[in-house]
């Protein structure tokens, strides 16, 4: 019997991207898969169901497309109702996010299926290709930074006209991860003056490297893996007193700032903002994650003295089409890595790569930090959601 691979709708609001598009799909039946997508799955990243079916999907509805399936391909986490229909000890791969939603990650747990989280996939060369994180980060930078030329009083480029000449924006980048780093060329590109700043020194080379000015206080906050760890209340309050400075001067600011399995850093809090010049703009690409900017509210656009703050919600839909190819692609290499080349679904749970993804194992749970939250947060009481409070912290890389 060959490997049974679903993709299903993604339930979540505003989620336009699809986990499997055509392309990979025939990938995956090369090896040997079989592969099984929920009627309109693709709809929303422009991918027809008749595309699925040349490429050689069967088309289910959602009443009957879980059945029998070994693995489930999602971008977002799942929904109660959706796991309710995942079949006892099959396969979830996607962004799980277990902090977000603690009683999400019970009910998987009780279903005993095998998770893996595509946003714990290690930073390491062999595993580039499957990195979702970076994939996904580099449409949210691009697409910042044109939503912030977009919104902005001013011209993002110095233009000389036969009325004079109009100095260029200045552009703020809080965090240099791949979001920070995309954000900055695609600013650059569109002619303004960027400055940048991380709490990571070994991100100055990569934000020069773009043309980027790098901001510094003297603070190393260097974590495993090429993330960054939480600031101490010092560095914390050393780090706000130079980001004041800058933000005060800058046009557009782009905050991508985020801890792995942490609500994102509050980096501009409201006194920051009324520092700012009226007709600014702040893109804070972290709001998934809760937001760099204590203003910041997720889904809308919020003016305070004419400085505007945008927190649109999964940024990367916007561009579904290329994200959703991206994300594909990643997906595709990982489950050839986990199956062997479609051999087997028993993996080696000592490999690197699987074993830093892998959440739940037949519904015990594998990451010793996500045990230690669901025994330090017990279950929620009827009609609680299971979320964690949002905090701050440091910077570093823009969210799923």
């Amino acid at each position: 019997m060959p490997i049974r691979v679903v993709v299903p709708k993604e339930l979540t609001p505003k989620e336009a991207r699809v986990a499997l598009v055509p392309d990979s799909v025939s990938r995956l039946l090369k090896l040997g898969f079989e592969v099984v997508v929920e009627t309109g799955a693709g709809r929303g990243a422009h991918f027809s169901d008749e595309q699925y079916q040349n490429a050689g999907a069967r088309l289910a509805p959602a009443s009957s497309l879980y059945q029998d399936a070994d693995i489930i391909l999602k971008v977002q986490p799942p929904l109660d109702e959706e796991i309710d229909r995942f079949p006892s000890g099959s396969i979830l791969i996607g962004f799980i996010h277990p902090y977000r939603n603690i009683e999400r990650l019970r009910r998987l747990s009780q279903k005993k299926l095998t998770c893996f989280a595509m946003e714990s996939i290690p930073r390491i060369t062999r595993a580039q290709s499957m990195d979702a994180l970076s994939s996904q980060a580099t449409v949210n930078g691009y697409k910042a930074a044109l939503l912030a030329a977009n919104l902005t009083t001013r011209f993002f480029p110095m233009l000389t006209t036969a009325a004079g000449t109009i100095r260029p924006s200045k552009v703020l980048v809080l965090g240099a991860g791949v979001a920070g780093l995309q954000a900055i060329a695609t600013a650059q590109r569109l002619g303004a003056v960027v400055e940048a700043y991380d709490v990571r020194p070994a991100a100055k080379e990569e934000v020069e490297s773009v043309g980027a000015k790098f901001l510094s206080t003297g603070v190393s906050a260097e974590s495993t893996g090429g993330y960054a760890r939480e600031l101490t209340a010092e560095e914390k309050t050393k780090e706000q007193e130079m980001v004041a400075e800058h933000i005060r001067q800058a046009d557009v600011v782009i905050t991508t700032a985020h801890v792995p399995g942490r609500p994102a850093p509050k980096l501009i809090p409201e006194e920051m903002v009324d520092g700012m010049k009226p007709g600014s703009v702040i893109i804070d690409v972290s709001v998934d994650s809760g937001g760099n900017c204590s203003l910041t509210r997720p889904g809308e656009m919020v003016e305070r003295n004419g400085v505007k703050i945008v927190g649109i919600e999964h940024l990367t839909s916007e561009l579904s089409t290329h994200a959703s190819e991206m994300y594909s692609k990643n997906l595709f290499y990982f489950v050839n890595h986990l199956s062997q080349g479609g051999k087997t679904l028993d993996f080696d749970r000592k490999d690197e790569i699987l074993s830093e993804a892998l959440l739940l194992d037949q519904g015990e749970v594998c990451h010793e930090s996500t045990r230690s939250l669901l025994s330090s947060h017990p279950p929620s009481p009827p009609g609680g959601d299971g979320r964690l409070p949002a905090g701050g912290a440091a910077g570093g890389e823009g969210g799923s």
